[in-house]
């Protein structure tokens, strides 16, 4: 498991997708593998949200990694502590069309495998999802 707190800049949104690809190295997942590209592009969108959408002032943001190798799953958890919950437009023109948000979900829904919203202890949400992933001497997990 990996767990970082970042400020909630773009510039912490950055450090968390570098740190995140460092991590998935470590992990064997290497960088511009198929698995490595997949999983920081979760984190860049979900780091940036919490960055520019679910900052408060004087709050960070965390960014939580678990790799279940066994399994072939990356788990990416981003808290931050704004209260409101992120939402999917109801449309991918919709997402396009607002210049200001939408896009970053639709990457993610189009990439992980699940993603959701949940509580945390204190204010504010954790948005998390699941990317299956295999480090490249491993065969292809079984998706259910």
């Amino acid at each position: 498991m990996f767990a970082q707190r970042f400020s909630a800049t773009r510039r912490g949104a950055r450090l968390a997708r570098r740190l995140a690809t460092h991590r998935l190295d470590l992990w064997h997942l290497p960088y511009g593998s198929p698995a490595s590209d997949t999983v920081t592009l979760v984190v860049a969108e979900l780091a940036s949200n919490a960055a520019l959408h679910g900052h408060v002032p004087g709050r960070d943001f965390e960014l939580r990694l678990t790799y279940d190798r066994p399994a072939g799953l990356v788990r990416v958890e981003v808290s931050d502590t704004h209260p409101g919950h992120p939402e999917l437009p109801e449309s991918a023109a919709q997402a396009f069309a607002d210049a200001d948000c939408g896009r970053g979900l639709f990457l993610v829904e189009a990439v992980a495998d699940r993603w959701g919203v949940a509580g945390r202890t204190g204010p504010g949400k954790t948005v998390w999802a699941e990317c299956a992933v295999h480090a490249p001497d491993e065969p292809c997990p079984v998706r259910p």
